[in-house]
């Protein structure tokens, strides 16, 4: 086993280490097993409060030892419990073996019989993961995201006044600006920014099938499901009443879709500043150093953007998976969603490190004015939709056909023949003099303010 960058399997734990560190500290198996460990001992400490099962009375010293147990677990502890794990083939077995052999040498072993007390795994493995999920959430994705909304939001109302062609289909349309195209980018990705931030997983703790079998067979009068739902709701989760053997998942899928969702909008936003790079109308800031081809020189390339698309589609292809399949199982539930869920860390991983790449790549731009100037000159044909308009306002029923017969297919594109044109137009004076006030660079409605 190696931690060197150079010799990883995957990207995530080499060539973008240092970008995914972050994510570590939530879907590392030393984070999973840590969270658990968090759960058992807090578990452990509940039950122990239940009059009828309480081994030990424990003061405020006790119960600190207890959550020590948890707390402390680093590296060193973990590959205790790995080693056991070599000998149970259970990772929450081995688990609570190595917590019972703490407990013991705390001299707290009394405790021990209600350690991991009616529990299956997953009791303990759905709050330990919805646990690491929020952390990334929090401390991670929302962050990120976060970032990239605010830097589209400051380019949005910097940029709010240049103008520049629209480009529909690829081809010349009506005229925008720059500032107004990133804040419909802010715009799409704000409402999903504020779920991402207040999302929450539900979690159970209801036993083997989700009845509360063994807990109702040591305890048949003691109300499980209340106790259950505070437990569950004191790691600030929501509880879910009614289950299999696992929770089934429906809320993680929902935050998998809405993370691919998040990344279709970065998609669209990288492929765009893209083309506009490729059009020459943003200009990138080169940074010092930087090599843009080995042989070419002169080479500045959109590679963050680039970098980001091709993240963006692992990301959203990991994610779809795991929408897809983790809601479904076999009956009261079968273990393929246990090793697929493993995949969580990767998917995210790549989307985090997507939209980190889009951040870096929109910060390195700027609108060439002088270009985007020089191609509106150029295509006063744009103009069109605003004659027609125009001239319907004031009763022309056949505007469209009047322009298109005119403009449509090129031939109308600088400024002296579409005014020509103007001036022959069926309008009355005060239509007429609008439209020649107009230009390609004026043309732009409310973009500014809506920016």
């Amino acid at each position: 086993m190696t931690s060197d960058p150079l010799e990883c399997l995957g990207p995530l734990d080499g060539r973008y280490a240092e970008q995914a560190a972050p994510l570590r500290e939530c879907f590392s198996e030393l984070a999973l097993i840590r969270r658990r460990a968090e759960v058992e001992a807090e578990w452990l400490l509940r039950v122990n409060d239940i009059p009828q099962l309480q081994k030990m009375r424990l003061d405020a010293d006790g119960r600190e030892s207890v959550r020590a147990i948890a707390s402390g677990l680093g590296r060193a502890e973990a590959l205790e419990v790995k080693a056991l794990e070599k000998k149970t083939r259970h990772d929450v077995k081995a688990l609570e073996y190595w917590m019972a052999g703490k407990l013991e040498a705390l001299g707290l072993g009394d405790l021990r019989p209600l350690l991991h007390f009616a529990c299956t795994s997953w009791d303990i493995n759905n709050i330990a993961f919805s646990l690491c999920v929020r952390d990334a959430l929090r401390g991670c994705m929302a962050p990120a995201l976060r970032d990239l909304h605010s830097a589209l939001e400051a380019r949005a109302r910097e940029w709010a006044g240049v103008a520049m062609l629209a480009r529909t289909h690829g081809q010349p349309a009506s005229p925008t600006t720059a500032g107004k195209e990133m804040a419909v980018f802010a715009a799409r990705i704000l409402p999903r920014l504020r779920r991402m931030e207040a999302a929450n997983l539900p979690a159970k703790a209801n036993g083997a099938t989700g009845n509360y079998g063994a807990h109702w067979a040591a305890l048949p009068d003691f109300d499980w499901p209340d106790f259950s739902k505070k437990f569950v709701e004191s790691f600030g989760l929501t509880f879910s009443p009614l289950t299999t053997q696992i929770e089934p998942y429906d809320d993680f899928a929902d935050l998998c879709n809405l993370t691919r969702g998040v990344n279709n909008i970065v998609m669209d936003f990288s492929r765009d500043m893209w083309l506009c790079v490729s059009l020459e109308v943003f200009a990138q800031r080169a940074a010092d150093g930087e090599v843009g081809s080995s042989t070419m020189p002169h080479k500045v390339n959109p590679i963050d953007f680039e970098n980001a698309e091709g993240n963006l589609e692992l990301g959203s292809a990991l994610l779809s998976r795991l929408s897809d399949k983790l809601p479904v199982s076999r009956l009261q539930r079968d273990l393929s969603d246990s090793t697929v869920l493993r995949a969580a860390g990767t998917a995210f991983g790549h989307s985090l490190i997507a939209w980190r790449s889009a951040l870096r790549g929109l910060e390195k731009l700027a609108p060439d004015a002088a270009k985007l100037g020089l191609e509106l000159d150029s295509h006063w044909e744009v103009l069109a939709e605003a004659a027609q308009t125009i001239m319907r306002a004031e009763g022309v029923s056949d505007a469209y056909e009047i322009l298109k017969n005119h403009t449509r297919g090129g031939g109308m594109s600088d400024g002296g023949s579409m005014r020509a044109l103007f001036r022959d137009l069926p309008l009355s004076s005060r239509g007429r003099e609008r439209l020649l006030e107009l230009t390609p660079s004026s043309y732009l409605g409310l973009a500014e303010k809506l920016a």
